[in-house]
């Protein structure tokens, strides 16, 4: 845990990272001493040539080097072995270790060079044994200079990736490979900032499926506290829909960070309304262009008997939702679908007031629906905490997180806390974790931490319909496609943020609509099964 000490300074690097690198490095030091012992014994009889007694000194010195690093390389991997993520006491010799292992480096980069300026000097002996020479020179090279060929690599994957990025679509919510075209004629829908050839309105045709007759506004300007939306007619389930876009650039970030708490003035009977002032900067703008500009009385004047449906992913699932309790007064009929909102986004009054107009959708372990700062600074609590009392070494429980994203399992099945009693406060080189005189630090209570006045307890929209995953699943198991249960949830179990190798992933809108896709397919091949919960909000 804490960074180590050489040349007098600390570093970002812990005596316990050291494992892994340390055995790539063993594997490539043994297969090179492998393959020069096996170049030396096959051709040591043709080493008679001019220079080949030289030659033959070098590659015998070459294997004693390469044993000494191997040996030290070895050491530093069993010692970084040792010990706790707290406890680093077993690892004490390590700075000792690390300088016998440079100062390795001085000898390497002298026989290197020597071998280099021998083959140079055009020594006429067998050309296998001339060719080995120059590979070892190549491959202690790639040994010291690491660095550069990951910057190469780097330089490769980010051009590829910004050339893929230049030509993807953007996407609202589950998009698909690319648009079927991109047009650049005029259009009959209002259009608000820049689509150049209507990529993008062609990647929104074909994920919804309408026509161009069927959009009413679209609008692609995005600055902070102004998202993209679109207004559309939804013929079948007879709706004007309003979706609002979710985080996708650096000023919708900016629109998530604001979070503190704004009060709202509703014309309604609900006390102590209170909500997140980002989202609610971002609601109040879409709906000033809805009603100021006359953009839902267009879309009614069209379809007067459709019914309003507000809808959105992320950011703009929060900005929905509070956008729905904006507009319920003149639209009592308005339905709200919040997928994967933030949870620090209504306060408690407004949070029942939304229970009978606003579903919520959540997937899994998904950590946007968890997040409000009073349960950022529960898990920085809990982190410290498990951290203080892990007996396990680092190695291991990466191993178990690879094993478990790999090939599924039950991440619970390797413990982190010590057995038995509280733990005494663990030595991080000169200062306790636990020294701290921060409240922050406390670890007697298992209850969130207290927020600051700015920030009061917020809560996620509506009722919320949460799909779990059933059973255990990896990215290279054998189990069959993933199969997930759905209940109503209440609000209280998204109190706390949850670890796991998917509480990312599970927040994608891809995602989240393939996990809706299969529940909905499983409903249908099973006519008689029963509704889960009643509710009063229509989650037709």
């Amino acid at each position: 845990m804490p960074g180590m000490v050489l040349f007098g300074r600390r570093w970002a690097i812990a005596s316990d990272d050291l494992v892994f690198p340390g055995i790539f490095e063993l594997f490539v030091r043994v297969l090179w001493w492998i393959g020069i012992l096996t170049l030396y014994l096959m051709h040591r009889e043709k080493l008679d040539c001019a220079g080949g007694a030289l030659l033959s000194s070098y590659l015998i010195v070459l294997l004693l080097l390469l044993a000494l690093i191997i040996c030290t390389v070895s050491t530093i991997v069993c010692v970084s072995m040792k010990g706790t993520i707290c406890n680093p006491g077993p690892r004490k010799s390590m700075s000792k270790l690390l300088y016998v292992r440079l100062a390795l480096f001085l000898p390497e980069m002298v026989w290197a060079s020597l071998g280099a300026a021998w083959i140079a000097d055009g020594v006429r002996c067998d050309r296998t044994v001339g060719n080995g020479i120059i590979a070892t020179v190549v491959v202690r090279t790639q040994t010291w200079c690491p660095v550069t060929s990951r910057q190469a690599l780097r330089f490769c994957i980010s051009n590829r990736t910004a050339s893929g990025a230049a030509r993807s679509p953007t996407r609202w919510s589950a998009v698909p490979q690319g648009p079927p075209s991109c047009r650049s004629q005029t259009t009959d829908y209002d259009l608000v900032g820049g689509d150049q050839l209507n990529c993008h309105f062609g990647s929104i045709l074909q994920t919804t499926g309408l026509q161009y007759r069927d959009f009413i506004h679209v609008s692609f300007h995005d600055k902070v506290y102004e998202l993209p939306f679109l207004v559309a007619l939804d013929h079948k389930k007879e709706s004007v829909v309003v979706a609002v876009r979710g985080t996708m650039s650096l000023q919708d970030i900016l629109t998530d960070l604001s979070a503190e708490s704004e009060p709202l003035n509703l014309e309604c009977e609900v006390q102590d309304c209170w909500a997140h002032k980002g989202i609610s900067q971002a609601a109040r703008y879409v709906y000033r262009r809805l009603i100021n500009d006359g953009i839902l009385s267009q879309a009614f004047s069209i379809a007067p008997e459709y019914r309003l449906v507000i809808v959105g992913h992320s950011l703009g699932a929060g900005a929905a939702a509070l956008l729905a309790i904006m507009l319920r007064n003149p639209y009592p009929q308005v339905r709200c679908y919040a997928f994967s909102p933030p949870r620090g986004l209504l306060s408690k009054s407004l949070y029942e007031y939304s229970k009978t107009f606003i579903v919520s959708l959540v997937l899994g372990k998904d950590v946007i629906p968890r997040l409000s700062v009073t349960n950022l600074e529960d898990l920085k609590r809990r982190i410290l905490r498990v951290i203080a009392h892990c007996n396990k070494p680092k190695y291991k429980i990466l191993l178990h997180g690879c094993w478990y994203e790999l090939f599924g399992g039950s991440p619970e099945d390797l413990p982190t806390e010590l057995d038995g009693g509280d733990l005494t406060q663990p030595l991080l080189g000169e200062q306790s974790l636990l020294a701290h005189g921060s409240p922050a630090y406390s670890f007697s209570s298992d209850s969130p931490l207290e927020s600051p006045t700015r920030y009061p307890p917020l809560y996620p929209p509506g009722r919320i319909i949460h799909l779990e995953e059933e059973g255990t699943s990896g990215r290279f198991s054998c189990y069959p496609a993933a199969r997930y249960s759905v209940r109503w949830s209440h609000e209280s179990e998204f109190s706390r943020i949850l670890i796991g190798p998917k509480m990312l992933t599970d927040h994608m809108p891809d995602i989240l609509m393939r996990a809706l896709d299969r529940v909905v397919s499983d409903r249908a091949t099973c006519i008689s099964c029963p509704a889960q919960g009643g509710s009063g909000v229509d989650v037709a």
